[in-house]
């Protein structure tokens, strides 16, 4: 007998207050990288009604003027006109950094005696399955594209009289384990007055909807388009924004566990980023060597030690061979130290703010060495 059930992700756009946060956070992230590969970063942020607030701990010898960061950051994003509720040029922009502190660098930094220990304990997940030629589930790409859609179309002007702020949902019906219609789709999308809600609804399913969705959409299908009958407040007016609120939109949609810790803001000496990232590089991996329809692999770490205390993989009944054998295939072909990691994926890089708004896993960007399957013919031989 067939089993059916629904499953739902939501994204948002790069114009979502808490995408702001992160946006800014990797851009000061990667100019501190682009000066001083060895820059520990940890930097936070916050964004109301016409303010960004920028706060953490960085150990570095470059200088960055992070106002000017800020500013440059918003302006990208499309944050250029006071109506939508913050601007580039008049936005007030406060900063509180300060120096890491010497206790967790010394179990950070590496020596001739001591090798690179985890920045902090903690657990990070990856996963991966066959759902989509990208080995992400299929909900949370659809989100992510809607979203993307929505900023293109604000862009080039197809559809005028667009914020910068927006989400989507998407609700996925699913048959024996494999997606088989989406049910629902909303959108919430930010607008000046002069569009009314009336004329939004027809030029979103037109211009977004149906070239994202069409071929997964029926006449079921259900399109709930600012559902509160108004979006003319949004942006860091409408809701306050804080960089890592959406870790489940960075990651999997909610199919898949999370460890908590968020992504952007944080050198790669943190493994709440690179382990995760490592995390998701095994998952993938292991998918594309054909050893599991679904994978799931978690790693934890102590403050200070190299190793990993634990690593443990699920495969939800698809795999090809038992878990503890995968486990063993992992420890012996995959980097899991720290400082293995960030330099197997070439992690001190200025590639970090392009991953903050649609998404860290399931593009297609060469400097996302996390998402290489190069280790899938090793996988299937070793497997053999």
């Amino acid at each position: 007998m067939a089993k059916k059930y629904f499953f739902t992700s939501e994204s948002v756009t790069e114009g979502h207050p808490d995408k702001i946060c992160d946006q800014i956070s990797d851009a000061i992230l990667d100019e501190l990288l682009s000066l001083d590969p060895m820059s520990r970063v940890a930097v936070e942020c916050l964004t109301t009604t016409g303010s960004v607030h920028v706060a953490g701990e960085i150990s570095t010898t470059a200088y960055v003027d992070i106002p000017t960061v800020v500013r440059r950051t918003l302006q990208s994003i499309g944050y250029t006109d006071p109506e939508f509720g913050i601007d580039h040029l008049d936005a007030g922009v406060w900063v509180s950094i300060h120096g890491q502190s010497d206790d967790i660098a010394l179990g950070v930094l590496a020596d001739s005696e001591k090798e690179q220990g985890a920045g902090d304990q903690g657990m990070m997940f990856g996963f991966a399955c066959n759902e989509t030629p990208e080995l992400m589930p299929f909900p949370i790409m659809a989100a992510h594209r809607l979203c993307q859609r929505l900023a293109d179309v604000r862009r080039s002007g197809l559809v005028p009289h667009l914020g910068p702020d927006g989400k989507s949902q998407v609700t996925v019906e699913y048959e024996n384990g494999r997606p088989l219609r989406i049910d629902t789709v909303v959108i919430a999308q930010q607008h000046l007055a002069a569009l009314s809600e009336t004329q939004l609804r027809p030029q979103i399913i037109e211009h977004v909807i149906k070239p994202v969705c069409g071929q997964h959409i029926d006449s079921r299908t259900k399109f709930h388009i600012n559902a509160t009958g108004k979006f003319v407040i949004g942006g860091p007016e409408g809701d306050t924004g804080v960089t890592g609120r959406k870790i489940i939109v960075d990651t999997y949609g909610g199919m898949g566990r999370h460890g908590g810790g968020c992504f952007s803001g944080k050198d790669p000496s943190k493994v709440d980023r690179s382990a995760a990232y490592a995390c998701r590089y095994i998952a993938k991996n292991i998918v594309a060597a054909g050893l599991a329809d679904r994978c799931e692999v978690q790693v934890s770490y102590a403050i200070g030690l190299a190793e990993p205390e634990n690593v443990y993989i699920e495969t939800f009944g698809t795999g090809r061979l038992p878990e503890e054998r995968l486990v063993e295939l992992v420890r012996e072909h995959f980097p899991l130290k720290p400082g293995d990691i960030i330099e197997h994926m070439k992690l001190r890089r200025p590639i970090y703010k392009k991953t903050a708004a649609y998404g860290h896993f399931g593009r297609n960007d060469p400097d996302f060495t996390w998402e290489r399957t190069d280790k899938a013919d090793i996988l299937r031989r070793a497997a053999k």
